[in-house]
């Protein structure tokens, strides 16, 4: 899986006033926004370099906002406001220059990072005349620009040495971070281990929240023992399941205890980067989300002609799982790429649950050999982890080299025990965590297969 480092966002929302002033919403085109910025605060007859610079720092104060989700984490349905007292200068039908629309034409697919870091740089500016500030002068990058300097220099002068400009960036309609479903026990993918930084990080200013020691992507209780006590510091309800109030919580004291929307921001590196957008399954990729894609597919695909059965059984993402994945997504009228991204995940979560639920009477003396649709691991307690422990059970009278077994509804030690010797002796991911993978060849070790 590819890192999204940010993208230039086709559309951008844009509410008419300040953040809690009574106003419209509207969304235009990316480019349209920053030529409206641009002709609402430069002077066409600027020289061309002092311009050149004034709207690359346009671009990337936007930017910021965008990819950090400012305003949806506090709670707004918008991406920017049109107030220059909180972000920039944009007035409703607003006549674009046509020198500075050129130069947006040029420029829109272009940011300023600072070295080490992934998003786009919060590139405060003022006028410089009326206004003064920390980042950029408006007046002052004209008398630069006099001087010869070129729009990089210009900004290093006022961001400093350690910036650089990223070129040709991808264009791309812009997704929420949130994965469309209450993250909780037993939730597995990136998004998890997103958390569990997020939450490590906010930890080193709120300590009451206990530190997660395990990074790997799996929800465990260690995982909802940190979000209950985050809910509980931030008044939301104890729950321990990350939905979207509580994501955008997490990500809204993730930006404040970074400092992402200031000039002097502790920023996000490439390997958080990593984390936080890992967003899709392609031809090609590999690891254990395939393993539950897999799964997924198989199912649905045994029990809807619509779906042509394949008998998905790696851990790759082959032609075949692209040919699956393009007919669900026409049968569930999801845009056929063949790619799985957020939407086409929740909508193949969904659909397993429902084919579940639906199974043939012929079938549902089977059903408890259905995998119960998440992940089961150390901690956790319930029927599944009943029904897990009868199925190791079977497979220990058996076998002498599996560890045991006591079945008590408790994941506990012996029982990660038992798992981690079955996942090593089948070639499966050694993690203790039983996906669907491990669930399926428990099942069948359990028939003596």
């Amino acid at each position: 899986m590819a890192i999204r480092t940010p993208i230039i966002p086709t559309v951008i929302t844009i509410h008419l006033g300040a953040p809690d002033e009574a106003a419209d919403n509207i969304t235009i085109p990316f480019d349209e926004y920053i030529k409206n910025v641009a002709s609402s605060e430069l002077y066409p007859n600027w020289p061309i370099d002092a311009i050149k610079a004034n709207v690359l720092a346009e671009i990337s104060f936007a930017l910021n906002r965008i990819y950090n989700e400012w305003y949806p984490s506090k709670g707004y349905g918008f991406d920017i406001t049109s107030d220059p007292n909180y972000d920039q200068a944009f007035q409703e039908n607003q006549q674009f220059f046509e020198r500075i629309s050129q130069v947006v034409d040029d420029f829109f697919n272009q940011y300023i990072v600072k070295e080490e870091q992934i998003q786009p740089l919060f590139a405060q500016y003022c006028d410089g005349r009326v206004t003064t500030c920390e980042g950029l002068s408006q007046w002052g990058s004209v008398a630069l620009a006099n001087q010869g300097k070129s729009p990089l220099e210009i900004l290093k002068n006022y961001y400093g040495e350690d910036i650089r400009i990223i070129y040709n960036a991808p264009v791309e309609p812009n997704i929420s971070t949130y994965p469309g479903f209450p993250v909780e026990l037993g939730t597995s993918g990136d998004f998890v281990r997103m958390i569990k930084m997020q939450l490590n990080r906010i930890g080193r200013n709120y300590p009451a929240i206990p530190a997660i020691t395990d990074d790997s992507i799996f929800f465990t209780v260690e995982t909802e023992d940190a979000v209950k006590k985050f809910q509980e510091i931030f008044n939301l309800t104890q729950t321990g399941i990350v939905d979207q109030t509580t994501w955008y919580k997490i990500k809204y004291l993730y930006n404040a205890v970074k400092n992402i929307s200031n000039l002097y921001s502790e920023g996000i590196s490439a390997e958080e980067a990593e984390l936080l957008f890992n967003t899709s399954l392609q031809l090609g990729d590999t690891g254990i989300a395939l393993n539950s894609l897999n799964y997924y597919l198989n199912f649905i695909a045994y029990f809807d002609p619509d779906i042509p059965f394949l008998d998905l059984n790696s851990d790759t993402f082959t032609e075949d799982t692209k040919e699956m994945v393009i007919a669900f997504q026409n049968k569930y009228g999801i845009d056929a790429t063949g790619v799985v991204d957020a939407n086409t995940w929740k909508a193949i979560r969904e659909a397993y649950a429902q084919s579940v639920a639906v199974v043939p009477t012929i079938c549902l003396c089977n059903v408890n050999e259905f995998y119960p649709g998440r992940d089961l691991s150390l901690g956790m307690t319930g029927e599944d982890i009943v029904n897990l422990q009868k199925f190791l059970y079977l497979i220990c009278e058996k076998r002498i080299d599996i560890p045991g077994v006591v079945v008590n509804g408790n994941y506990d030690r012996l029982t990660e025990e038992s798992v981690l010797a079955i996942q090593k002796d089948n070639q499966l991911p050694v993690n203790g965590v039983v996906g669907p993978a491990t669930w399926n060849r428990i099942v069948e070790l359990s028939k003596g297969n």
